[in-house]
């Protein structure tokens, strides 16, 4: 780690001393602009029509780049972001559903571990990402099956426009936290090559009060003060991507992304045990390759895709007993390898009828094995992918989409998935749009749902479910101020819900739910403008939702029926707040959850509920141009009132803490 870090910052001394002197031979000649953001927008939205999508610009990637994906969803978007803990395992939840309803692409590729059937959010850091979106719901079965809930997909763009562009990013912040981001992108109109390397560490020790531990001291009840020991967690990696043109309707590109994270496992608040009586540690070791190609003609698009994705888990838990040497009491090691392929051409019949055919092929191979107690499984599995597409606009005023899509999975056919969506434009040269659409969707069991020893249960059934959405959506310009929002309803009908609860053997182990009925409202407004010399920016966003148990009373029992699901909490919202004069900025996060139940029976009476929570997070920066480089300096307070919080029960999250930040950046255009 420590000659990772040594060659990190040798590699960023060498690419800006070079920048330095030919940048100082030139400024006679060469002026740069300032950054200019060009915003397009449709009244009828062609792909998503009839669906919800969402896509964070790439100027507030930017600024967020030195977070992770989890964080970047939980203070932007209605998706909730179930965390273990900083730098701890972090699933994403749309609209009530759980962390394997939530499909993950990378650069087109699916990034779901075919182990779990869930993406950890943590592992994917911002830097990487140029452009984010959020298909939400019905939406998601454009780009594959078994998006209960949504999509989020993160991708890499070339600018054909670069000639040199370096940036480096430093983060310093609390418990020992340091972060660094090196980025050299070089090319011209015809070809780009692009190198991202960065490296994050943490220890992560942080001081909280423990609520769950009560003493009494001279006859008043203590809760004494812990540290999150044995909690630290590093990550570094290397992407490489190289874009090429070799005619002016066809491009090349080939990503290659390796990643090494290892984190420590800390022991659960309530543990009053004797210290470092257990150690555990997972380490997480990723390679991902993507080739695409793509032509181009005056009426089509021909999409070509192959994707490699290889992942190594170990799991290591170390018993301390009577002071003697550590013995191993688990150590379970994960192999998963996916190949993947996906084909696509589009038809442009004319400027309002498209039609879309793509194929996908999939196959999954995961291995497990736990060298102490030694079981595991070894199993593969082969997916197909069928899905047609076709729009039309009528009447000018309104779009409709048609989408079909079959699977196959190892030989058997799963039912159809029909989706149907239109938006209709309200107002004469106007963005109010309605737009609805209804959809089946379909999710088969993870390997590990069916196959995990001890637990897997070979039996159970797959999800199915039907969903419905309503919606609007309006923006307008004001001079230079500029109006966006929306405000939809969805109800989604799912059977066969799968869930993991503990057995009577005294292991966890998934079953199905008969019925869970998920509804509820989501809004967003957007308001950005300039005063002046002032330029501010405001989202916010809100989310209702009911994701209630319909199991069989017989199963489950009376006191769960028609109960919100674990973890869900009924109302969530954030609200970002940006301004910024000349040189100076200024941001302000705020997030709030309602309490979420930890049972299924939804009792207040137990200590097994988690509390509300309202988190706001401020952040403050100058932007300095010298002749050779623009420099960027911000400072962030992250839980600026101290707060105390969980997001999973007995997982401490920390307090009020600080993290500087300082960017520096050279780029030459043609």
């Amino acid at each position: 780690m420590i000659r990772f870090v040594y060659m990190f910052k040798c590699l960023l001394v060498l690419m800006l001393v070079p920048l330095a002197s030919f940048g100082g031979g030139i400024r006679d000649s060469v002026f740069e602009l300032p950054h200019v953001e060009v915003r397009a927008y449709r009244f009828i939205s062609g792909e998503s029509t009839g669906g919800k999508h969402t896509r964070l610009d790439s100027l507030f990637l930017r600024q967020k780049s030195h977070l992770s994906l989890s964080e970047l969803l939980s203070e932007n978007t209605p998706v909730f972001i179930k965390s273990y803990g900083r730098g701890g395992l972090a699933t994403a939840s749309f609209r009530g559903t759980s962390g394997t309803h939530t499909r993950l692409n990378w650069n087109g590729m699916p990034a779901n571990d075919p182990m779990s059937g869930m993406a950890d959010f943590s592992l994917f850091p911002a830097f990487l990402i140029d452009e984010l979106t959020l298909q939400h719901g019905n939406a998601s079965l454009s780009a594959q099956s078994g998006g209960l809930g949504g999509t989020v997909n993160i991708l890499s763009r070339p600018d054909w426009n670069n000639k040199l562009d370096v940036s480096y990013i430093q983060g310093i912040g609390s418990y020992s936290t340091f972060n660094e981001y090196l980025k050299l992108s070089m090319g011209n109109k015809l070809f780009q090559y692009r190198l991202r390397a960065y490296h994050e560490q943490s220890a992560n020790d942080f001081s909280f009060i423990n609520r769950s531990i009560v003493r009494f001291e001279n006859g008043a009840v203590v809760h004494p003060e812990d540290r999150n020991k044995g909690a630290d967690f590093g990550k570094y990696g290397l992407l490489q991507e190289l874009y090429v043109r070799p005619g002016g309707m066809q491009t090349l590109s080939f990503r290659w992304w390796s990643q090494h994270a290892s984190r420590g496992i800390p022991r659960s608040v309530s543990y009053e045990g004797p210290e470092n009586a257990m150690i555990s540690r997972q380490k997480d070791t990723d390679h991902r390759l993507v080739a695409e190609y793509k032509r181009y003609s005056e009426h089509g698009r021909l999409l070509l895709r192959s994707g490699y994705a290889g992942k190594q888990m170990t799991y290591n838990q170390m018993s301390l007993q009577d002071q003697a040497e550590a013995q191993p009491a688990l150590h379970a090691e994960s192999q998963s390898r996916m190949l993947s392929n996906h084909a696509a051409y589009r038809h442009r019949f004319s400027e309002y009828f498209v039609l879309d055919n793509s194929i996908d092929v999939r196959h999954d191979r995961v291995s497990t094995l736990d060298t102490v107690i030694n079981t595991g499984y070894d199993q593969q599995r082969l997916t197909w992918s069928y899905l047609f597409s076709a729009r039309n606009r009528f009447f000018n005023i309104l779009d409709v989409s048609l989408m079909l899509r079959q699977d196959w999975i190892d030989s058997d056919r799963t039912p159809l998935m029909p989706f149907l969506g239109f938006d209709l434009q309200l107002a004469k040269r106007k963005d109010f749009v309605l737009q609805a659409n209804m959809a089946r969707n379909y999710n088969q069991a993870s390997l590990n749902d069916l196959f995990w020893q001890p637990g897997g249960n070979p039996d159970l059934m797959p999800e199915e479910g039907v969903t419905v959405e309503l919606g609007l959506r309006y923006s307008e310009r004001f001079n230079r101020q500029f109006l966006r929002g929306g405000i939809g309803v969805f109800r989604s009908d799912i059977n066969n819900w799968i869930i993991w609860i503990p057995s009577r053997e005294g292991f966890w182990r998934p079953m199905n739910i008969k019925r869970v009925l998920s509804y509820g409202i989501e809004s967003h407004l957007d308001v950005d403008g300039a005063l002046g010399p002032l330029e501010y920016r405001m989202r916010a966003t809100y989310a209702l939702t009911k994701a209630l148990n319909y199991g069989d009373t017989e199963v489950w029992g009376t006191n769960t029926h028609g109960k919100q699901l674990v973890y869900v909490p009924v109302h969530s919202g954030n609200i970002l707040f940006h301004i910024a004069y000349k040189s100076w900025y200024f941001g302000w996060q705020y997030n709030a959850y309602s309490e979420r139940f930890t049972t299924s029976g939804n009792d207040v009476s137990r200590r097994d509920w988690l509390y509300p929570y309202f988190m706001n997070d401020v952040h403050a920066g100058k932007k300095i141009d010298t002749r050779l480089m623009h420099i960027t300096t911000e400072v962030r307070v992250h839980n600026l009132f101290d707060e105390t919080y969980h997001t999973v029960l007995y997982r401490p999250m920390p307090g009020r803490n600080y993290m500087v930040v300082i960017t520096i950046n050279r780029r030459i255009t043609s």
